[in-house]
């Protein structure tokens, strides 16, 4: 007699599948293959084990590693598994229910605090002069914040401009805007180390990357090589931007 095979028992298939297909574009993703295939015949041994040879002793102590290795892994891989909740909670289908709960009714931010960042970028642009800069959104950045200068000061181009300039003391920093305000430079950020960056973007570009991937700030890059603006949001660039892209990108990603 064959057990029967209900909608519980598909539904519970489908999810076990959906669960191994994540992990395994969280180990690809974070170049960690050899151990995702070492879990899985770990898993596997365990199984044979404890479930199939019934080896009380040897499936007793198999529990127990586990158990602790569930552990060890969540500790192990603690920045990918952020990163996966993000994506989970930043999914455009969520975003309502996020503003539901938040109060927020998604109004556009004021143009006076996007101007002067976009008047700034493209003079930067046309001179040649690198920047990064990086917009707080729903994620804290107090982390960041506290590896620079603290300046909070009203957003203004000619400070950014300032601040950016070849000769100043924070212009190879990261400039951390939150809450309408400028309110760090010369902060650290931890690069992206992603294989298919293209090989023309530097340093700058690889951090503003890498702050996009570990948060849902936007970074705003410009080329000291190139003079190029570029943007990176939810772990992606937009390159080449004109004054109007620059503009329009802030617009709607810019919190209130």
């Amino acid at each position: 007699m064959f057990p029967e095979f209900g909608i519980k028992d598909f539904i519970d298939i489908f999810l076990v599948a959906l669960l191994l297909f994540y992990s395994y574009r969280l180990m690809k993703e974070s170049r960690s293959m050899n151990v995702f295939i070492g879990i899985l015949v770990f898993i596997l041994i365990w199984l044979l084990v404890s479930v199939i040879f019934e080896m009380r002793l040897l499936g007793s102590i198999l529990d127990k590693l586990i158990s602790v290795g569930v552990i060890g892994f969540i500790i192990l891989f603690q920045s990918e598994i952020r990163k996966f909740l993000y994506t989970i909670g930043a999914h455009q289908r969520l975003q309502p229910i996020i503003r539901l709960f938040s109060g927020k009714k998604g109004k556009e931010p004021d143009k006076k605090n996007i101007m002067p960042i976009v008047r700034a970028c493209m003079n930067m642009a046309r001179d040649k002069v690198g920047a990064l800069i990086v917009i707080e959104r729903s994620i804290p950045l107090d982390d960041i914040v506290e590896t620079g200068e603290i300046i909070d000061a009203k957003i203004s181009n000619r400070l950014i401009e300032n601040i950016f300039f070849k000769n100043s003391p924070l212009h190879d920093g990261a400039m951390i805007i939150s809450r309408k305000r400028i309110k760090a430079a010369g902060c650290i950020l931890e690069v992206a180390h992603d294989m298919d960056i293209p090989k023309e973007l530097g340093l700058r570009h690889r951090a503003g990357l890498g702050v996009s991937q570990n948060s849902d700030a936007l970074a705003v890059i410009v080329s000291e090589e190139t003079g190029r603006v570029s943007v990176a949001i939810e772990g992606e660039f937009k390159l080449r931007l004109s004054f109007e892209d620059l503009e329009s990108i802030l617009t709607k990603e810019m919190p209130e």
